[in-house]
């Protein structure tokens, strides 16, 4: 089980990333090591989260082998539930939150990957780095074509629309977390859970592949771009979460993006450097956390309530935005310029975590998840 609470750790890390970003202070707030800290949080935390997601999906779907048969059906039919589901619960949320939130976009992410479940490791790698090089430009060309009376058009028979602010159009093209291009990371992750995590030689060739990516997409677009190129556009928008659709409109009606920034690689950019830049941290930090976890078994026995966040990571992300409303706790968009808060949210997830897990073996909200995907027992 080494190589799956390596994939815990990551889990948490990412949880606290999105508390940074939503709780901690902005970045033009910080400096030196909160600076670096902020930035890293602002894009990457979210596409780790995503990354995981993907890898979640596969441990449904049969990890290392595909189920198959009456299994696989059965297995395909629970990731369809727990894809309404989200999307549900995603959508309740942004009529309270906004935009911001991820989960209805990740029951697209999780429908759209059906289709996907039975394909090797390779096959998945080379899906994701073709729709890395393609899927930028394409959205960036759907979106100039996109009127604003189309969108008002579009949104106006959209029923999602209608219950909050984030529609069809939204999760697909225009939103914070848009499926066209946030698909790259949800299919390396499957991609990831496919591999042997455990292997040694495996996790060489991932690192290697991992800091490949980074130094590359990083590397070119500044380069190409100039020295602004991984420039944060997190707090240009209306939330600090920003992604690759807030520097294209973020739900807005025009677009904001000129052709050259498409060579850019600033966090949640959207662009091809961005997303294969943020697959190399993704890499980095899943096989970084397995080989900790593997290796340095006293480091893994003190980590142990940080895993346990691990573990019911939509609860604790759940959590913290209902925390934020009933303790009116500043976003990190605002005034807030203290990384107390943030200190104390990370430090109640934990001690909640570490504590349920005594007693419960899933999360309360992963447990009525899985709870919702019982009919799935029923197909035949």
């Amino acid at each position: 089980m080494g190589r799956l609470v390596g994939v815990d750790l990551a889990r948490a890390l990412a949880v606290f990333g999105m508390y940074v970003v939503h709780i901690g202070p902005p970045l033009s707030a910080t400096s030196g090591v909160a600076s670096w800290i902020r930035y890293m949080s602002d894009g990457h935390s979210s596409v780790l989260f995503a990354t995981l997601a993907g890898f979640s999906l596969m441990l449904l779907a049969g990890r290392r082998e595909p189920k198959t048969g009456l299994a696989g059906r059965q297995a395909k039919a629970r990731i369809a539930i727990r894809a309404v589901v989200l999307l549900a619960l995603g959508t309740v949320m942004a009529m309270e939150y906004g935009g911001v939130i991820i989960l209805g976009f990740y029951g697209v992410y999780f429908l759209l990957a059906l289709p996907l479940v039975r394909l090797r490791a390779a096959t998945l790698a080379m899906i994701a780095a073709g729709l890395a090089l393609v899927t930028p430009q394409l959205a960036y060309v759907l979106t100039m074509g996109l009127s604003e009376s189309a969108q008002r058009s579009i949104n106006a028979y959209d029923p999602l629309r209608h219950l909050s602010e984030v529609g069809v159009l939204d999760l697909l093209l225009t939103g914070f977390y848009p499926a066209l291009t946030w698909m790259p990371f949800v299919i390396a992750g499957m991609a990831l859970a496919r591999m042997d995590l455990s292997a040694a030689a495996v996790q060489r060739r991932l690192a290697a592949l991992g800091a490949g990516l980074v130094v590359g997409a990083y590397g070119l677009s500044l380069l190409l771009a100039g020295k602004n190129a991984l420039r944060s556009t997190a707090e240009d928008g209306s939330s600090s979460s920003g992604s690759g659709a807030a520097s294209m409109g973020s739900g807005s009606m025009e677009p904001q993006l000129s052709f050259s920034d498409l060579l850019s690689a600033g966090p949640h950019s959207g662009t091809t450097f961005d997303i294969i830049g943020s697959v190399g941290v993704a890499i980095l930090v899943i096989v970084g956390a397995t080989v900790l976890m593997d290796r340095l078994p006293r480091l893994r026995r003190l980590a142990k309530p940080v895993i346990a966040v691990g573990t019911m990571s939509l609860t604790a992300y759940v959590g913290h935005f209902v925390a934020q409303s009933v303790l009116s706790t500043p976003a990190g968009t605002g005034t807030q310029q203290s990384w107390v808060p943030l200190l104390l949210y990370v430090l109640g997830a934990i001690v909640f975590a570490a504590i349920w897990s005594r007693f419960f073996r899933r999360g309360p909200l992963e447990y009525l998840l899985n709870t919702a995907t019982k009919p799935a027992e029923y197909i035949r």
